[in-house]
């Protein structure tokens, strides 16, 4: 029995197209994972095709398709599953927006998994070799990732990514901010793998640049600092993601730092108090951000500050305040983006219910194009406030200002931010940009190294493909 797995191609990475080409991606979890979810009893030849990296061949042959979809990758993913399945080929779909829209999803697919799928996808599988496979498989309660087998990293070409270094400790996160997919989705009960068990992945893949993509990996501080304290011996450095509230804990950032942390990326979201409580993410409020940050520069981690234009409490000043706020507090590399009402979501609901929700074309729930009504502003005016931000804040007087404000010339210096230069200035062109990077390259510092430049981008942009964006 011969399987393929796919992660469809959206706007932001896609082969032969796109801003971000083949070579600055990170290798994926999810198809590897669903790869060494595969019964060891049956006799079953795997194919994990990303589309991001690859053409998927016209001649494809397999027994049944298994695609991961998220919101933006929607229309791509139905299209090929309506290709497959007129063929002949049974698909099997999965992953965020099938389990927030199951109904949707089930009408262009044999069968599609709900929730996590440690426990779904291998009983789908065995159920499918028996000819009996169901329509839909659910997460059950007794989910659990105390035991699961390692990815299948080596079914990746590892030539078409920038890292295979790539890891998750825990999934889900224990708050309900209103815009985020992944407790709709998932629910608030974080998930952990044993700590033995993420050591001896990083063993085995044997890299000392790694990024973890937990959504929040110090939700539970206890497991936190055993995990940090574990990585302290192997000597790596790392890339993650975390909320302010480390900011009340000086003893678990001192640990991050010790353990070899790098860089975090912050949901800053707004300099708007009541935007924060509006959201249902008022803990960021007990945080002073430049505190925080300065505190973060001194142990040598550099700061990813992520902000959201669009909110309810948003007039058209904010560009422009929330930029210089970026600047004069010394964030490394900041990143912006427009409030998205992810299907299944309480900012969806809530949006929908007011009639402010004009656009469902999924492919353009992207976190960059404008999809509902704003509350104190007109489209017109959040789609251009947001492009201004980017640009003015990746002007050159601007980088060399939050460079110079944040004394902190670590990992995400000068050549990152001209990574994230270059996507600022291509926003207008977002759908349709294939520029070479030799093209940015001779439009870049010369003194910038091609390889540098596809590194740097690479890390700057790695939450582009979180589950909070769909």
């Amino acid at each position: 029995m011969k399987i393929v797995l796919i992660s469809p191609k959206g706007p932001l990475y896609r082969h032969k197209g796109g801003i971000f080409k083949k070579t600055l991606r990170y290798q994926p979890l999810t198809l590897t994972t669903l790869a060494a979810l595969l019964p060891a009893e049956l006799d079953i030849t795997v194919e994990l095709i990303d589309e991001g990296i690859e053409e998927i061949p016209e001649s494809l042959d397999a027994d049944l398709v298994g695609m991961t979809v998220i919101t933006g990758t929607t229309k791509r993913a139905y299209a090929l599953a309506e290709r497959f399945r007129g063929r002949g080929i049974p698909v099997v779909l999965g992953g965020p927006h099938v389990t927030l829209m199951p109904e949707e999803a089930s009408q262009h697919a044999d069968a599609i998994c709900i929730g996590y799928a440690e426990d779904t996808w291998p009983q789908l599988v065995r159920d499918f070799a028996q000819g009996r496979m169901q329509s839909s498989y659910h997460q059950g309660p007794q989910f659990s990732l105390q035991e699961s087998p390692f990815p299948k990293r080596e079914l990746f070409n590892k030539k078409h990514f920038l890292t295979q270094a790539v890891f998750e400790a825990t999934r889900s996160c224990a708050h309900d901010c209103e815009f985020c997919v992944a407790p709709s989705a998932w629910g608030r009960k974080q998930y952990q793998h044993p700590v033995s068990w993420i050591i001896e992945d990083i063993k085995r893949v044997g890299q000392k640049r790694i990024l973890f993509i937990d959504l929040n990996l110090v939700s539970d501080t206890k497991y936190a600092k055993e995990l940090f304290t574990a990585l302290v011996p192997l000597g790596v450095s790392w890339f993650g993601l975390s909320t302010v509230l480390i900011a009340h804990d000086p003893e678990l950032m001192e640990l991050m730092a010790r353990s070899g942390c790098r860089g975090l990326l912050l949901g800053l979201e707004t300099v708007s108090q009541a935007n924060l409580k509006n959201m249902k993410k008022p803990f960021n409020a007990s945080v002073d951000y430049k505190s925080l940050i300065g505190d973060l520069h001194e142990l040598g981690i550099s700061v990813q500050g992520c902000f959201v234009f669009g909110l309810d409490h948003d007039t058209p000043d904010v560009f422009e305040a929330t930029s210089e706020f970026a600047i004069d507090a010394g964030i490394d590399l900041p990143r912006f983006s427009v409030l998205t009402p992810f299907p299944g979501t309480p900012l969806y609901r809530r949006l929908e219910a007011q009639g402010r929700i004009f656009s469902r074309d999924w492919e353009l729930y992207d976190g960059q194009h404008v999809v509902f009504h704003p509350q104190l502003m007109s489209i017109d005016e959040l789609a251009k406030g947001h492009e201004y931000a980017w640009k003015n804040t990746y002007r050159w007087s601007s980088i060399g200002r939050r460079l110079w404000n944040a004394k902190n010339f670590q990992p995400l210096g000068f050549s990152v931010n001209l990574g994230y230069r270059f996507y600022a200035h291509s926003l207008h062109k977002f759908y349709n940009c294939d520029w070479p990077i030799d093209s940015m390259m001779r439009k870049a510092a010369p003194s910038i190294s091609r390889a540098t430049v596809e590194q740097t981008i690479a890390i700057a942009t790695e939450s582009k493909n979180k589950a909070p964006c769909g």
